[in-house]
């Protein structure tokens, strides 16, 4: 984040410099001597330009109150564009007029007419036919600014990060519940063979986790987690540069597992290290929890949710995780025979237990080695292949002396039950998985909610929880919307302070709408959703539109201040050079970032679009209806100072002593 927000910042650092240049070149045109235009230049738009880099800084204050995911994305950005911006400000200031002294002309050629001064009459003359009619050309901005807003709004895409082709995917497979290991295995390798015929031999490298290590092992399996034999979780990275899609790669898997192992559900999880982050653990984007306390209750309400979001055409690996009808053999021991023969429940339990598992779990045992100190586990269990029967097991012996079976004292029946447990705080829960295909996560989220919403009031002790990445999105949302806010309020306050006006702070915020319109338009028609990366963007275009209208209302307020009729056309016409020059500077700094190219460009393209359509509106906005706003609202006013120092001449409260 931090080389993305070097990357971002690049354009406003040549900004600095180049509104330093132009204005020694447009004093040099004035006749002046070049150490004097340095000079008269420097210090005439060393305030402006502290006061746009201060607001600047503010629009990424708001990161240091952030939280979370968003905090640890935008609050690097926003230090490295801060500290490069502040150490711009100060050579701009030092550096680049030492060196405009040594390098420039001491006198500019004679002037002749250039495109840009025809450019500018061009201009000069449509400002003056849309000043005639400024009235109305301010309330049509208003009107389509606030139309364009809420269309945009509303039509544009919602995600926490950019997806990203990162040629990572992890696949996780589903037998039927009980399979045995040796089958999912198989099943395993005909998965990875159709990866292979699908990328045409394109996959560099796979590795894949077949079932669970039984309990006897002791290895931990959190980092892995499956529910039994009949599950495996596959990784597959693609060789770089091939030809498929990492999406449309998962989404043929998913049509030639359905045709050639229609007994195989899969599902995809987190390939790359963003998106584990932003799904907090969960295996997949849309992940709900149904919780409750009678499970049988549970599990026909998680059906029926589960039947819902499969009609909905861009979800896809719909599927409940838990696994539910997990094969097993209830043992019924009768306590009557049993105290006949002289045994009881703990000694049939513990002779059946280590006969079918290990006994490991009823007499734990170690083994010392003394001669390294290390103690070893010893355990005793049935080989496989001799306890693979119900016939294997009514034959366990529970005692030896007489000869007793546990056919002899219990019966057993075949029975379907939970494999797995979940519980969240301390109550069990069902939970359905899916992921999606060619849609945002805002809009699944809607459609989502209105499919548990359809299910209409939930039975006394039933809650549903949506999971996954729902919770992230609103957080960041909102995180980002007040960001944005109290950017706004930061800058309208250091404008009201700097211009003693809340007018002037309201004209110069007044072309906020259309660089909002525009960054959200620029992603729309390009295809990119609204997410961390693109309010980046849109809240640095928001500082860049603001600093080139702190240029003209500082250059008008000096013209206004002497008395000049046509304020707002002085302003405009000294300060369109600079404000073209910082604005297609920013946009072309910003082309290469929106291309997307090299790895991972996608994740960091939302924000150079976002850029370039909110300076591209900006600068539209700041050069042909900021001037008409500035004269509507303080063009025509006479200036009077806002000092209530008696000793100010220029006060109304001035009294000589």
């Amino acid at each position: 984040m931090t080389l993305g927000g070097l990357a971002l910042a690049v354009g406003i650092l040549v900004d600095e410099g180049t509104v330093t240049i132009e204005n020694i070149h447009r004093h040099q045109e004035m006749g002046k001597a070049k150490a004097r235009a340095i000079m008269d230049a420097c210090k005439e738009i060393v305030w402006p330009k502290l006061l746009i880099l201060l607001c600047i800084l503010s629009v990424f204050v708001p990161s240091l109150f952030m939280t979370g995911v968003p905090r640890g994305m935008f609050l690097p950005l926003s230090l490295a564009v801060g500290f490069a911006m502040i150490a711009s400000f100060f050579l701009s200031n030092t550096f680049v007029p030492v060196m405009a002294n040594w390098m420039l002309k001491d006198k500019l050629s004679e002037q002749k007419t250039t495109t840009f001064n025809k450019f500018r009459t061009t201009y000069l003359s449509r400002l003056d036919k849309l000043s005639s009619r400024s009235a109305i050309t301010i309330t049509a901005y208003s009107v389509v600014t606030t139309a364009l807003l809420i269309i945009l709004a509303l039509s544009i895409g919602t995600e926490i990060f950019p997806k990203t082709d990162a040629g990572q995917a992890v696949v996780r497979l589903r037998l039927p519940v009980g399979t045995r290991l040796e089958r999912t295995e198989e099943a395993t390798q005909k998965v990875l063979a159709l990866a292979d015929s699908i990328t045409n031999n394109e996959v560099e490298i796979t590795s894949a986790f077949v079932g669970t290590q039984p309990s006897s092992y002791p290895v931990n399996l959190v980092h892995l987690w499956t529910s039994g034999p009949h599950e495996a979780v596959i990784r597959i990275n693609l060789a770089k540069g091939t030809s498929v899609d990492i999406e449309e790669f998962k989404e043929q898997l998913r049509e030639s597992v359905r045709e050639k192992m229609p007994s195989l559900t899969i599902s995809f999880e987190p390939g790359d290290i963003v998106e584990q982050v932003i799904n907090l653990g969960s295996t997949n984007p849309i992940e709900i929890a149904i919780t409750g306390r009678n499970l049988a209750q549970t599990r026909v309400l998680a059906e029926k949710l589960e039947t819902n979001l499969k009609g909905i055409s861009y979800l896809r690996d719909v599927q409940i995780a838990t696994p539910l009808d997990y094969p097993s053999i209830k043992i019924d021991i009768d306590r009557v025979k049993a105290g006949q023969l002289g045994l009881t429940v703990e000694q049939i339990s513990k002779s059946t237990v280590a006969a079918t598992s290990s006994s490991r779990f009823t007499q734990p045992n170690y083994w010392l080695d003394k001669a390294t100190g290390t103690a070893y586990q010893v355990q005793v269990e049935y080989p496989q292949y001799q306890m693979n029967s119900t016939d294997d097991i009514e034959l366990i012996p529970v005692s030896d002396d007489p000869q007793i079976y546990l056919r002899d004292v219990a019966r057993w029946s075949k029975r379907f039950t939970p494999g797995e447990y979940d519980r969240l705080n301390q109550q069990r829960f069902i939970t359905i998985t899916g992921n999606i295909y060619e849609e945002d996560l805002g809009s699944a989220l809607k459609d989502v909610n209105a499919s548990i919403a359809s299910l209409g009031e939930l039975p006394k002790g039933i809650k549903i929880l949506v999971k996954g990445q729902s919770e992230l999105l609103d957080d960041t949302m909102s995180s980002l919307q007040s960001g944005l806010l109290i950017a706004i309020v930061v800058i309208f306050l250091l404008l009201t302070v700097n211009f003693q006006s809340f007018r002037l702070s309201f004209v110069a915020l007044s072309i906020i709408p259309a660089v909002i319109a525009g960054s959200l338009f620029f992603l729309l028609i390009t295809g990119k959703t609204l997410n961390i990366q693109s309010y980046m963007g849109m809240i640095m275009a928001v500082g860049v539109a603001i600093a080139n209208g702190i240029l003209f209302i500082t250059s008008a307020e000096q013209f206004r201040k002497a008395g000049k009729d046509k304020a707002y056309r002085e302003g405009a016409f000294n300060r369109l050079r600079p404000i073209l020059m910082t604005g297609c500077a920013m946009i072309a700094g910003m082309i290469p970032m929106s291309l997307g190219l090299g790895e991972g460009g996608d994740q960091i393209a939302p924000l150079g679009i976002s850029v370039i359509g909110g300076l591209i509106f900006s600068l539209v906005s700041t050069l042909l209806l900021l001037p008409l706003i500035y004269d509507r609202v303080q063009g025509n006013k006479i200036h009077t100072s806002t000092s209530l120092d008696p000793d100010d001449t220029e006060s109304r409260y001035y009294a000589p002593s």
